[in-house]
């Protein structure tokens, strides 16, 4: 089993800011990418941010020069440190990671999801 773990959500004025964190923890062999995804009331799923085993990173435009995302593989951890908030981002953000499971046959990597956290910023 893999678990992704995330924390560091809450409540902000516009302007503030937060760090998310992930810990990717359990059965693993390798991770690939890793990122950020949020989902807002009434609309689709969206990427953010996304960093991958070689430290490259993808932002949505909404998030560039606003958000960054970094990882530490010591840790199987990634985060994501927003600055600048707007209303627009209040969202339950969800940690995605690309992952290899030590059990898996072939080097088959899978898809997991935290169970998200919520960030809501108040304007």
């Amino acid at each position: 089993q893999v678990q992704l773990v995330e924390s560091g959500g809450g409540l902000v004025q516009a302007g503030g800011s937060l760090k998310l964190s992930c810990a990717a923890s359990g059965n693993i062999f390798k991770i690939n990418s890793m990122g950020w995804y949020r989902q807002a009331p009434a609309k689709e799923r969206e990427l953010v941010a996304v960093i991958t085993s070689g430290r490259e990173t993808v932002y949505a435009d909404s998030a560039k020069g606003r958000f960054t995302v970094s990882r530490d593989n010591a840790k199987n951890t990634v985060y994501l440190q927003m600055n600048s908030l707007k209303p627009e981002d209040t969202a339950i953000y969800y940690c995605n990671a690309n992952i290899v499971p030590r059990t898996t046959i072939g080097m088959r990597a899978y898809d997991y999801w935290g169970q998200g956290t919520q960030v809501t910023v108040s304007s």
